[in-house]
Parts: C-alpha cells; sequence; structure tokens
C-alpha cells in the first residue's frame, strides 16, 4: 500500500505531538505509533517542566543544566532552552494544558540540582496532562491523521535524502512517501531489565540512524533514576517516584533510619549514593520518607504515587517507600543541530531519540519535557519555512516484510550490540540487558 504525505512522524509523545501542532495547517501530516498513542514516556511524566522563571533566571538555569550534566552539554543548546523557555510555557497554556496555580499564579516547585523553585506541574500528572491536552488540540486538525499499532521498519531515501518511511500495520507493509520525516521514536528503556520506560521502546530511532549511516551522539551516556519504586519482578516497568517527592521535602533513609545523602544533589549523585548503600546494607532498597507532611497534602500533591503505592500496601502517608535507582533517560540519541536536523537531509528528530546537546552527562531534572517543546517546534519551524522548496519524490521499494516480531528483535539486538559497543565501561550490574 503506497501512502502520500508532506510530513511523516514516527511517534506521539510531546515532541512528536508539538511538532504536529506548530506545523502549518495546509500540511498533510500522518503521525504513526508503534502502540496506541497514550503509551509513551511522555505519558508516565510525573514532575513537570522546567523553565526559567523570568529573564533574570536565564543564565542561572543555564548554569544549573550546565552544572549538572558535568559541564558535557552544548552551551549552545542549552542556551536555547532556557532562552524559549518561557514562551513554550504560554504557549501549552494557551492550547489548554492545566498547570497548578495558586491565586491564578503559576506554581513552581523544586527539584535535584536546581538552585531555586522553578518546575512548573500539575499535581504529579504533568506528562499525562500534557499529553491528554495535546491528543485533543490534533484530533481538532483535519490536515492531521493518525496511525496506532504502526511499525516503522525503514526509512525511503533518495539520493542521500529521506523520501517517507517504511511501516508495518496490521501485517501489512506501508510505504509512505513524504517531503520530510521526523523521528519522535522515544527512549531506549525497553532493552533495559530495570527500567522506568515503556517496555516497547527499544530505540528504534537509533536503529534506524544505525542502518543508515546516520550520526549519533553521547550513546554512552545514560541515566538512572534514584528512586523508582522497589519491585522483584524484573520484566515490570518501574514505577517512578517523583523527584518532585524530595523537592517538597522528602528524605532518603537508609536500614537504620538515617540519611546518607542530600536529596536534591544531581540523579548520578544521588542514584550512585544509593547503589552504594543498598551494596552495604544487602537490602536491595532504600526508604524515601514523606509521611511527616501533612496527609491531606500528601494526597493532594501526590495523587497518583499515593494511589500507586496503596495498591502495593505502602501508604505514604504513614510509612516510607522502598526505591531504588532504575534506568530513565537516554541523554544521546540521534545527533541534531538547533533546528533539529539530522546529518540526513529532509530527516529531523526530536525528543528523547535526538541528541541537541542539552543535557551532556546528565539531565537536570526536568528538562526532558521541556527539551521535547522547544525543539519540537524548532524543527516544526524549520520544516514550515523549507517545505514549499523540498522536492517530493516517490521512491518504491520492494515489499521486505516478513514477521513483525522478528523484525522488532532484530532491531533490539543491533541497538543492545551498539550500546555494549560504545558503552563497555559502564556497570555491568546496573546497565543488564534483557
Amino acid at each position: 500500500m503506497e501512502i502520500n504525505a508532506d510530513v511523516l512522524i514516527v511517534g506521539s509523545g510531546v515532541a512528536g505531538l508539538y511538532c504536529a501542532l506548530n506545523l502549518r495547517e495546509d500540511l498533510n501530516i500522518v503521525i504513526v505509533s508503534k502502540t496506541k498513542i497514550t503509551e509513551t514516556n511522555t505519558y508516565l511524566a510525573q514532575g513537570g517542566i522546567s523553565t526559567a522563571r523570568d529573564e533574570k533566571d536565564i543564565i542561572p538555569f543555564i548554569e544549573d543544566t550546565l552544572r549538572a550534566g558535568r559541564y558535557k552539554n552544548k552551551k549552545e543548546s542549552v542556551s536555547v532552552m532556557a532562552e524559549e523557555s518561557i514562551d513554550n510555557i504560554l504557549s501549552i497554556i494557551e492550547l489548554g494544558v492545566n498547570l497548578d496555580k495558586v491565586n491564578g499564579n503559576l506554581l513552581f516547585t523544586r527539584e535535584g540540582a536546581h538552585s531555586i523553585n522553578r518546575i512548573v506541574h500539575s499535581k504529579d500528572m504533568t506528562g499525562k496532562v500534557l499529553a491528554d491536552t495535546f491528543i485533543k488540540q490534533v484530533k481538532k486538525r483535519k490536515n492531521i491523521t493518525f496511525y496506532e499499532d504502526t511499525y516503522l521498519i525503514d526509512i525511503l531515501k533518495c539520493k542521500g535524502k529521506c523520501a517517507g518511511g517504511i511501516l508495518i500495520k496490521d501485517n501489512k507493509q506501508l510505504n509512505l512517501h513524504s517531503k520530510v520525516v521526523v523521528l519522535a521514536t522515544g527512549g531506549i528503556g525497553g532493552i533495559f531489565n530495570n527500567s522506568t520506560n515503556q517496555r516497547h521502546l527499544t530505540g528504534d530511532g537509533i536503529a534506524i540512524a544505525l542502518k543508515n549511516n546516520i550520526k549519533l551522539k553521547d550513546l554512552q551516556y545514560i541515566q538512572f533514576h534514584p528512586t523508582a519504586l522497589y519491585d522483584s519482578n524484573i520484566e515490570n516497568r518501574r514505577f517512578l517516584i517523583s523527584e518532585a517527592v524530595r523537592g517538597e521535602g522528602g528524605k532518603l533513609l537508609n536500614l537504620k533510619g538515617e540519611r546518607f545523602v542530600n536529596e536534591l544533589l544531581p540523579r548520578d549523585v544521588v542514584a550512585e549514593a544509593i547503589y552504594k548503600e543498598i551494596s552495604k546494607s544487602g537490602l536491595p532498597y532504600v526508604f524515601l520518607d514523606i509521611s511527616f507532611l501533612n496527609a491531606d497534602y500528601i494526597k493532594n500533591r501526590f495523587p497518583s504515587i499515593f494511589k500507586e503505592c496503596l495498591s502495593r500496601g505502602i501508604d505514604i502517608t504513614r510509612e516510607p517507600i522502598p526505591v531504588s535507582p532504575a534506568q530513565h533517560y537516554f541523554m544521546g540519541g540521534i545527533e541534531v543541530d538547533l533546528k533539529s536536523r539530522t546529518s540526513m537531509e529532509d530527516l529531523y528528530a526530536v525528543g528523547e531519540t535526538s541528541c541537541t546537546g542539552v543535557h551532556g552527562a546528565n539531565r537536570l531534572a526536568s528538562n526532558s519535557l521541556l527539551e521535547g517543546l522547544v525543539f519540537s517546534k524548532r524543527a516544526a519551524q524549520s520544516i514550515n519555512k523549507k517545505i514549499d522548496k523540498t522536492e517530493f519524490v516517490k521512491v518504491f521499494t520492494k515489499r521486505i516484510y516478513h514477521d513483525v516480531d522478528i523484525l522488532k528483535k532484530q532491531t533490539r539486538k543491533l541497538v543492545i550490540e551498539e550500546f555494549k559497543r560504545r558503552s563497555s565501561k559502564l556497570n555491568d550490574e546496573l546497565f543488564n540487558y534483557r
């Protein structure tokens, strides 16, 4: 089956959807999702979206991001993100995103390695609220078509330029011809035993880049979140206990009930401290305690965390939460410029599958949603300006589909082998591949 479009967007997280919403409404846009449209890491994001509070906070925000990233960041990208943060927060509010406010003013919280409170949020369901709002807005656009349960096998190429994608939908191969392709395929957590990510996110964008000699960057930079709810079943996706819990005063305690680390240090530092404490005590977790706060405040501020923990027999208003580190975020990815362009013409990458250089060696808390907003909008602006001059080329390809499960296993294997090759010095016990 052959389909034509102006723009193909692969992925339905914050970056893919926001890119679509910022594209011109006279363009024919197709969004495809590997599973259901809501089964993204965006939907799981709890804490919030970081932003400069005002013009005076831009420089401190940049410095906090650089410090957390061990100064391995691309400073130009960090500056762009900080400088455009306020405008993007205002834009999503205009789209209908309901952020927490007090007396009509945005409510800011603090998370690890931020020097001030600068995280906007919607209780502890910020990603879900963001995604639901964007999905609602996208469905209003007559120029946008959705394909769920649709798997990208490879891109179509012509004379070194991207010209569409080869997809599988309902066990049928679809060749989608487009002027531009935007990869928003998400993270890599599905290749790890121990991850907070959706299990189907296995680095598909990285596999596409490897197959087509597209530049990659910083594959060795993989972040572990310090506080995932302990789960002895490694096949389960780990439930995240938001950094905002520590931002609101939550304390990390060892087996003896003693604090052993400053809870608001960068994530890599806190995760390492917890790992050392676990190794020393023999207990596979430590405790995160917020029970000293008012019970009604806890239930209102962290309703989803309260509900999930209670379903597992843990009342966080009365007792501490057992937590341990889990793979959470990928700072590397497909190398892109400030307009989210990859090394292949007419191919863009946004969100976690891309590497803008913003995060460096360690992502500052709540910068992921912000990066997805800022650089997907920049991608859309670039596409809007150049697409009328972009030639539409219909590339015909033979049927290559055989078994989709085999294809997915091959993709996972390709990505794992590349990570092992580039990340041989990583801790074998933490980096436990599926």
